[in-house]
């Protein structure tokens, strides 16, 4: 279900990559609306380190380190980086294609612990 939204959140609702994740997953006490309005200015390469926003959301939300290193090898090995310039560049996902990837590891990683 949270993939679904996370997609709808992007498409629909019109919210940058990182903020799509943060509504996604969102859980009432957990993230608030404050928190994915400033999200706002991690979308188009912003976050950290230059990161893509999607996975940076992503790696906020994980739960622990597995889920977050298991994050960050399953982006990479899919998207070719984790720095949103270089995945543009490389052209494999479109940030579409990296919200939705994104979500899904983390649902799966989220639902295994690991």
């Amino acid at each position: 279900m949270s993939v679904e939204k996370t997609i709808k959140a992007y498409k629909e609702e019109k919210m940058n990559c990182a903020q799509a994740i943060l509504r996604g997953f969102q859980e009432p006490g957990q993230v608030s609306e404050e928190i994915i309005n400033n999200a706002r200015k991690l979308g188009g390469g912003r976050a950290e380190g230059g990161v893509c926003g999607a996975l940076y959301s992503a790696d906020l939300l994980a739960e622990n380190e597995s889920v977050k290193q298991n994050l960050h090898e399953r982006f990479i090995s899919l998207a070719g980086s984790e720095k949103c310039r270089e995945i543009r560049k490389i052209g494999r996902l479109a940030c579409s294609g990296c919200v939705e990837l994104a979500a899904s590891v983390l649902q799966e990683k989220s639902r295994t612990g690991k």
